[in-house]
């Protein structure tokens, strides 16, 4: 199953496309381009399931993907920050004098909404370390 999962926010949303081989590819983008960069990576990555954060601008973007063709779900976003944010540092080591600073003291140089989705899909595919911990009871589609 491959899965576009979207971290949405007021002003930007984080987006992922996560597949049977991992994640595919993901971008923090503004929320006015969503619509278009759904329809798009729907289509050219064969997205089985739109899956959505249940937290800040949920409804908003709810609306603004009524167009799609492609189930959508909805999940609970419940500790994706801080598992995002890990998964950033993970990715994008700090370096320097950021190096010595605890990372739990630190937040990322840059917006790392895309982490929260890849989270939230792998969460929902079962693949995320920190899966069960973020409320896993997904309303599958019928």
């Amino acid at each position: 199953m491959t899965v576009l999962a979207i971290d949405p926010g007021r002003e930007k949303c984080g987006i992922a496309v996560c597949g049977p081989a991992g994640v595919v590819v993901h971008r923090v983008i503004r929320l006015d381009d969503l619509p278009r960069v759904a329809r798009e990576w729907t289509a050219s990555y064969k997205v089985d399931l739109v899956l959505f954060g249940n937290r800040t601008g949920s409804r908003d973007v709810r609306a603004r993907l009524s167009h799609l063709t492609v189930p959508c779900a909805v999940a609970e976003e419940r500790g994706t920050t801080l598992a995002a944010r890990r998964r950033y540092f993970r990715d994008h080591p700090p370096r320097g004098w950021r190096r010595l600073l605890p990372r739990s003291l630190q937040v990322p140089w840059e917006p790392y909404d895309d982490y929260a989705a890849i989270v939230l899909a792998e969460a929902y595919l079962g693949r995320g370390k920190d899966s069960g911990r973020m409320g896993g009871d997904f309303p599958r589609p019928s």
